[in-house]
Order: structure tokens, then sequence, then C-alpha cells
């Protein structure tokens, strides 16, 4: 970590961002683009990788047209609306690994979000994708988060290793965003935790983190009304029953004290910008000749979509709130005379409640069969086979995983039939698109071409990582929603299906042209692009994707 210049170090700024975070987040300047300037040339100061959690190509389009503030800059940037996450596997954690390793999750080693190791020493077979499980303390729900895991290197990894004056930091409400997109090489990485930021077990939070912790407890004691519902709302404000429940028309009030409330609606994303701009500050990020990357995950469109679908009042709120805290950011290192570069995608997409998508044109929209859950198919199963285990369940995953593990206690013959079995199961069912084997899976190439066009079985082999994916991979045909409903759970994504696979790629440096480019490209993409940027190169193979030539003139800017 470098040391804070004299202008940084005083604690008394840190006082002041404190004070002046809750204005910043009530006005919500917008972020206008700075004046025309020439075409940059040089390396920006700054990478600033953004994610937006859950943030579909679906919703980027449906919205674009009513964002003001920090979006507004980014339309005027490259703007490749037609981007992908390939993979099957549309999950949080195998997408953020995809967004600055420039490889499909077949090679960073994160096939999902958790997976099962049914052979491991500890009650819990479950693994986190950011868990060190060999640490005794270590469980799913309570990780000792590490990056592990991620077997490819970040852009900010191969960055420090090329200069290791370059600072490497992520902050994000979740653990496994910030850890998947900064890597293994890092200067600090900041998540939410119980009761404010936090980081890995051996670090200890800093001073900036002290003082934007102390905002947001501040703010929760307070408590606060519903979220300003801009006038655009209006066609989307309505109740759509689900059971003994609604959704469609919640405004996001804050109980006084509700930390959890607060860290799972809007507000988190502003917190997270501000958080953000208080690490460049304390880092002193963009302040040499020696390019930075950070990393800003916002979490909140992924909690505001699994709490409530993607097409109600909820959702228009967020993508409010979403463009003021990019506002907040933009405006932010406006402020400090940094020349920076952002690219803009997302993890994944998602898919809205069925019984909404019913009520607006598509009859086809379900939720899973029961008769897919690990216990139902394993019952059956045993039924078929005659085989059981002593200890723990037959298999684990299924349903919502979309992936089988079996139990470790089967002998290869008794796996060989009670997987044959399960195959036969799932193809029986009208909700199952394909199932694959560990076997057939294997003998696919990694995938190549546009990936719009890539079948099933390409899907799949971009997201499999033996020994950690499944044994078996089901696939359910489009429009089933996995879970069962319940209040402040009523969507989710995770299919191979383009409405969790398509996702934004927006760039924009201050200076640069911008254009639309609707040609399909790939998250790998990032990576190689930013790359090119900063003058990094890398040995042929490093990367699943390709440069993106984001200069709309006749310079090439893969070929600076």
């Amino acid at each position: 970590m470098r040391l804070l210049s004299p202008s940084l170090a005083p604690l008394a700024l840190i006082a002041a961002l404190a004070v002046s975070a809750p204005a910043m987040a009530q006005e919500a300047p917008a972020a206008p683009a700075p004046a025309a300037a020439p075409a940059p040339q040089a390396p920006p100061k700054l990478i600033v990788a953004i994610s937006v959690d859950q943030f579909s190509a679906d919703l980027f389009a449906q919205y674009r047209q009513h964002f003001t503030k920090g979006f507004t800059r980014l339309l005027q940037g490259a703007v490749f609306a037609s981007g992908f996450q390939s993979h099957a596997a549309t999950e949080t954690c195998p997408g953020h690994s995809t967004l600055l390793t420039g490889v499909h999750p077949s090679r960073t080693g994160i096939t999902a979000n958790s997976w099962y190791q049914p052979g491991i020493a500890r009650a819990e077979k479950e693994v986190y994708c950011v868990e060190d499980e060999t640490n005794p303390r270590s469980t799913p729900d309570n990780p000792v988060v590490s990056p592990v895991h991620l077997k490819a290197p970040t852009l900010g990894d191969l960055m420090k290793k090329r200069d290791p004056k370059t600072i490497n930091a992520a902050v994000s409400a979740k653990d496994r965003a910030a850890v998947m997109m900064s890597g293994h090489d890092t200067d600090a990485v900041y998540w939410i935790g119980a009761k404010g930021f936090t980081t890995f077990e051996n670090r200890k939070i800093s001073k900036a983190v002290e003082a934007q912790n102390a905002v947001m407890a501040q703010r929760v004691a307070a408590g606060d009304g519903d979220l300003t519902v801009p006038g655009w709302c209006g066609r989307v404000d309505r109740a759509t029953p689900i059971k003994d429940f609604t959704i469609g028309t919640y405004r996001f009030p804050l109980a006084a004290g509700d930390f959890k409330a607060y860290s799972n609606g809007p507000r988190i994303d502003t917190a997270t910008a501000e958080m953000a701009v208080r690490m460049v500050d304390e880092l002193g990020m963009g302040k040499d000749a020696v390019p930075d990357v950070l990393s800003v995950s916002f979490s909140a469109t992924d909690k505001v979509g699994h709490a409530f679908g993607t097409e109600g009042v909820e959702m228009c709120i967020q993508m409010n709130v979403l463009d003021e805290a990019l506002a907040t950011l933009f405006s932010g290192l406006d402020a400090r005379g940094i020349d920076y570069e952002v690219v803009l995608s997302a993890d994944h997409g998602g898919f809205d409640a069925p019984e909404r998508q019913k009520l607006r044109g598509n009859p086809e929209a379900t939720r899973i069969d029961p008769a897919l859950s690990a216990k139902e198919l394993a019952a059956a199963v045993s039924q078929d086979t005659g085989v059981t285990v002593k200890n723990g369940p037959l298999f684990y995953g299924a349903g919502e995983a979309g992936s089988v593990w079996f139990s470790s206690e089967l002998t290869a013959e008794q796996k060989q039939k009670v997987m044959a079995a399960l195959v036969a199961r799932l193809k029986a069912n009208p909700q199952i698109a394909a199932v694959y084997t560990q076997d057939q899976i294997m003998q696919w190439p990694e995938p190549k071409g546009s990936p719009q066009d890539w079948t099933m079985e390409q899907k799949v082999r971009a997201s499999f990582v033996p020994g950690r994916s499944g044994e078996v991979q089901m696939l359910t045909v489009r429009g089933v929603v996995p879970g069962k409903p319940a209040p402040f759970k009523v969507a989710s994504h995770g299919s191979p299906w383009d409405y969790d696979r398509r996702v934004p790629m927006l760039f924009w440096r201050k200076g640069m042209v911008g254009f639309e480019q609707p040609t399909p490209v790939e998250t790998v993409d990032i990576a190689p692009t930013l790359a090119a940027t900063v003058g990094l190169t890398a040995p042929a193979g490093t990367w699943d994707g390709r440069c993106l030539d984001i200069d709309a003139g006749e310079a090439d800017s893969c070929r600076r």
C-alpha cells in the first residue's frame, strides 16, 4: 500500500467526508460527463470496474430512458447493450469471477455460489465459494472469507504483478462480489457484515471504514420513511398477489435500528458508493503514474429482485437509487481530479416472479416442480433402485442448485445405478430441458463463437469444474423459477436462458467518442479490453475473451 500524501493523511479529512456523506446521499447530484476533451492516449490513472448485481440487459433497456444522473455519463461512452455472461450457471459468484479474470467459470474454478463436497471431514458438506473450508471455524453461513477457490488471476492481480505499486481494492455489500473482482493480491477489500463494512479476518478495518460505518449507524438508528417514487414508476406501481402477501407496492420504509432492512434494500448502494470514494482518498488511488484498479459491486438490485421481482415499483425505485449512487461515485472522483476509466456490467440477469409474469403475457412462467427437490428425487430414486445410505442423503443439490452431488458412501457400482435412475427420472419431468453427466460434459471442448448462438452443451461446459460441479447437471425449461415463494423471496436466477445471461457492458472515459454496438460480446472481454487501456500485455491463452476496440475513431484502443 502506498503512503498517503500529506494532504490526504489528516483524519480531519475523513471526519469531513463522514459529515458530508449523508448530504450527498440526500441530494444525489447528477453526474454529467465533464466537458469534451481530446481523445485520451495515455493510460488512465484509475480503472473503476463496476458490477450491478442482477442488472440484466432487459432492465437496462427498460430503464435507460429514465436515467438522468450517473448513468447519463455511461450512456455517452461505448455501449454494448448485448453483453453475455455466456455460461449456464448464472449466479453471483461465477458471474463476478468472469468480470476481471477474462475467463469463463470453467477456468476460474467458481462453478456456483456454493457446491458440495460429500467426503469433506465436517458435518456441513456445503462449501461456500469464498470460504476457506480448511479453517475449522468456517461454515457456509459464517465463512472465513478467502479467495482460495479462485483459480485465475484478476486484472488487479496482473497489474500488481507488473508493478507492486498498483493499488488493487474492492468494495461491495457482498463478500463474494468483492473477493471475486479483486482476487488474491489486494490492498483493501470490504463488504457488509453484521453491523457494517468488514474485511478479511487477518486485517483490520481502516479509519475510512470506521467513518462510513459510523454514518450508516446514525442512519439506521434514526430510521427513515418511504423512498422516493419517481413519476415514471407509475405504470409498475400496482399490487400483485402471491399466496397471502403481495408485491409491487413496497417503498422500503426503514424502522429505527433495523440494519438488516438497511443492508438489504436500495440504501446500501448509496453506502457502497460513499465507501468507494473514501477508499480512493485513504489509499491515494489515481495519484501517480502507476494505474490502480477499484472494483465496486452494487448489490441492491439483486436483493430487490429476489425480494420483490423485477417488474414492480420496488425495482423502479431501486433503478433511481442506483442512478444516484453512480452519480455520487463519479462526482466524488471528478472532484478529486482523477483521470479514470469506467466499465459497468453485471454478474447475471434475472427473471420476474411467475405470478406477475402470467398476468403480463407469459402464461408459461411457473415455479419449479417440488418433485425436483433433492429430498423427493432421492426418495424416488431409492425406491427405483433399492439403494440407500446410512449417513446423510443419497445425494445433494438438485432443485434450485441445478447440480447433483452423490453421497461418498456409495460404491462405484451403486453410484452408476443411482445416477442412471436419477437421469431417467429427470428426463421424464416436463420441466427439465436437458440432463448431462460429468463424463458427457468433459468430452466437449471449451466453447467458442458468438455467445448468443451457444448450444446448451456449450453453456454448461463453460460453467463446469470437475471436482466442484455436480456429477449430474439438470437444466430447467425456459420460464421455470426456482424456489418456493415467501415474503421477501419471490424470484431468482441461475438458468441457462438469455434473461439470466444477457447483461449490458458500458465503457466510459473523459474524451472518448461514444457509440452503440449491438453485436453480442462477453463479460470475459472486459479484462483484456481494460488490460489494453493500461498497457498490460499477457501471454496467449491468458484470456477466454478478446479486447474490444472502444475507440469510435480510426484509432484502435486494443493497439495502443
